[in-house]
């Protein structure tokens, strides 16, 4: 994807150590922002009835008391320094860049307050954040709504490399984007409701959790969909080898499990490709809110 460079006058990014090279953790360990609480969006964007697109927040296992700062005790490093220490934190600066830009507009043709994301990037150790404990590599990318940040372990782009079986950078843009949608998630205000929902009806947890996790694919497919004249040949392949490679039963098979649905928390292969290509060919804000009808 041709991406235009990174402006860090409209970005937000710290680095949480010493940088290194490149990838870890989306699907292998806490298969992703499963590990933090993350809160849903309600389709008040896109001037939808909020009351129809709530879900459900996921309690962490947090493995420390919130903490600031960085992990490795190294000296900090200025914003641009962070984005070119090295090819993968360059690119996700690219992208955080568009990425801000993009919504941005839609909120404010919305007429809906926005807010950035800051983006935090480590590499192979444990990250502190600043509202939602500590998490090492194995939790892979992550979002923590408490302090609005987006947390990849570029190590993870190494794995996800190996799973996936292609090293494209959609593959790497399709995580920082799903990042992205929860927090889009978040910032719409609907935490609220969508934890009274859960206390509501917990046995709808887990499903309410699928359809987030495949909404916030939907929105990265958004992202992409809105930013058309920038996709090469073989992006969409990558991407959609990427949602398969992270689907819950994959995962599941793979690791030698039984695939067991009642224990899915991002849906399936098909189901994560499938949610990415809707996101991709949609015509309108509303078309992601699919995976919550029907209540």
């Amino acid at each position: 994807m041709r991406l235009g460079p990174f402006d860090t006058s409209r970005i937000k990014v710290r680095s949480s150590n010493d940088g290194g090279g490149g990838g870890g953790g989306m699907g292998a360990g806490g298969i992703g922002c499963g590990t933090l609480v993350i809160a849903l969006i309600g389709a008040v964007v896109f001037g939808l009835d909020p009351m129809q697109t709530i879900g459900v927040v996921q309690q962490v296992q947090q493995q420390g008391a919130p903490a600031q700062g960085s992990s490795a005790g190294g000296p900090e490093l200025s914003e641009e320094e962070v984005c070119t220490q090295n090819a993968y934190a360059t690119e996700a600066c690219n992208a955080l860049t568009s990425l801000n830009d993009t919504w941005e507009a839609s909120f404010e043709r919305a007429g809906v307050p926005f807010e950035q994301p800051g983006l935090n990037l480590f590499r192979s150790g444990v990250v502190n954040t600043q509202g939602c404990g500590s998490a090492t590599s194995a939790a892979g990318p992550f979002y923590c709504p408490a302090d609005k940040g987006i947390y990849i372990d570029t190590s993870f782009y190494d794995q996800l490399a190996q799973m996936a079986g292609t090293g494209g950078d959609f593959a790497r843009l399709y995580v920082i984007a799903h990042e992205y949608g929860h927090h889009i998630q978040n910032i719409t205000g609907l935490a609220r409701q969508v934890r009274a929902a859960q206390a509501r009806n917990p046995g709808a947890a887990n499903r309410l959790q699928v359809a987030m996790e495949l909404q916030a694919d939907c929105y990265a497919g958004m992202w992409a969909g809105k930013n058309r004249q920038l996709i090469e040949p073989g992006d969409l392949e990558e991407g959609l080898k990427a949602a398969s490679a992270i689907g819950d039963d994959t995962l599941q098979a793979k690791s030698g499990q039984g695939v067991n649905p009642e224990s899915f928390t991002h849906g399936t292969s098909r189901q994560r490709m499938e949610a990415l290509r809707l996101g991709l060919e949609a015509r309108d804000g509303g078309a992601c809110d699919v995976f919550f009808e029907g209540g």
